[in-house]
């Protein structure tokens, strides 16, 4: 029954088939991409207690929360991405990207460029075609970032050397963690394993985001940890407004609280104590101690040198510009589009699943690092408060996870953690 319809299929021009396995591939990634969101969104629907491993810490109005936020966030995500998918198909269908590159054509030579200047042609193809790209996007940036993420308290943050030397001390306060115990503390721990530790900062994140992170960065034998004020109990801003709070209450109402309402009230506390918190930096220096940024550093090398000889091999092949409407040229940014963002598609699945996988076991790894030097008990117990303080939800699809978490499930690590924990 297939035979007829796949020599049919064989028999169009190769620039066909390219185009349509593209077109194929994309849909295929969405539907998968989509059961797999629906899987999940089903567990937010139905895991409406908060599970036994975590009732002695985690209250139910911070489940809820957390509850509610994915589901928001997935309603959000399913409708965001069924528009991104169908706005791509138009533009491939209808021949979008040759358009916007003639019209950068026209635009250079009214403006006194000729054919020769390629380079400035791309240069305004780049422009109008990020323009484009923010205009139709805009609504729906707006609404993750004041309807999403506002309204439930939470924002991402992506931290690199770069990022932590010269753009974040443009927006966040980098002062030196104070003389005291939890310095030496620290102090002692990088040098039982031969961290080169140089210095160690607190940075002021609760000004932009109730976000709790700690991470280490720079070369060779200049290494500098820094922690999040939110992480660290004694500095949360929260915490420090729940004392004033608690402060202005007469003792006769304090003493009438149920032993329910005090837990509860220890439950809305943000950051990790001492001890947590050092838990928290093993598992991290695990990472480097078990050489996962090297190995991290080298697959990207050898990823970027495979991707530029495939690049160098195909960018000569008429056939794949044809596909996409170029007939008669092929400009160079366009190759680049059309190799690293359709033709890798593919590979990049993969490779991206293999890296979830790869991850993950890092993860496990670090966290046997940190059971190592005795903080099982602590990381156990610094993971669901992280995991609280983060809005994260501790229950998943396991397919799902499987897919996408880089960071296996919080109650995968606290099992993994447990025989150590009760020892």
């Amino acid at each position: 029954m297939w035979a007829p319809l796949l020599d049919a299929l064989w028999a169009l021009p190769l620039e066909k088939r390219i185009f349509g396995a593209v077109l194929l591939f994309s849909w295929t990634v969405y539907l998968w991409e989509t059961f797999l969101a629906q899987r999940q969104r089903r567990v937010y629907r139905n895991t409406t207690h908060v599970p036994k491993e975590l009732g002695q810490i985690m209250d139910s109005e911070t489940f809820e929360k957390s509850r509610l936020y994915q589901l928001d966030k997935s309603t959000f995500s399913f409708w965001s991405g069924l528009y991104s998918e169908t706005e791509g198909t138009v533009i491939l269908l209808f021949g979008g990207i040759p358009y916007l590159w003639n019209f950068s054509g026209v635009v250079c030579r009214r403006a006194g460029f000729g054919p020769e200047y390629e380079i400035t042609q791309s240069l305004v193809f780049l422009f109008l075609a990020t323009l484009f790209s923010a205009l139709t996007g805009l609504p729906w940036s707006l609404y993750n970032t004041f309807v999403i993420e506002e309204k439930h308290g939470f924002n991402q943050q992506v931290l690199v050397t770069i990022y932590a030397d010269y753009i974040a001390p443009l927006f966040d306060k980098f002062i030196p963690l104070p003389e005291g115990t939890l310095k030496e503390e620290i102090e002692v721990m990088a040098k039982n394993i031969d961290f080169p530790l140089t210095k160690v900062y607190v940075v002021e994140g609760s000004k932009r985001s109730s976000h709790s992170n700690a991470y280490f960065y720079g070369f060779f034998k200049n290494k500098r940890i820094v922690l999040f004020d939110t992480l660290l109990e004694e500095y949360s801003v929260l915490n420090k407004e729940l004392t004033e709070e608690g402060s202005s209450e007469s003792p006769k109402s304090e003493e009438g609280e149920s032993p329910e309402t005090k837990a509860k009230g220890r439950n809305k506390k943000q950051g990790c104590k001492n001890e947590e918190v050092l838990a928290v930096l093993g598992h991290e220096l695990g990472h480097w101690k078990l050489g996962h940024t090297v190995k991290n550093i080298v697959i990207s090398q050898m990823n970027s040198f495979l991707c530029f000889f495939l690049f160098a091999i195909l960018i000569g092949q008429k056939e794949l510009f044809a596909a996409f409407g170029f007939y008669d040229t092929q400009p160079t940014l366009i190759g680049l589009m059309i190799i690293f963002q359709f033709i890798f598609s593919p590979y990049n699945e993969v490779l991206s699943f293999c890296l979830t996988v790869l991850s993950r076991r890092f993860e496990f790894q670090a966290d046997a690092f940190a059971k190592k030097l005795g903080k099982a008990k602590d990381l156990y117990s610094a993971l669901i408060k992280l995991n609280k303080d983060n809005l994260g939800f501790p229950v998943s699809d396991w397919l799902f996870s499987m897919w996408h978490y880089s960071h296996p499930p919080l109650l995968e690590r606290l099992q993994a953690l447990q025989d150590s924990k009760q020892d």
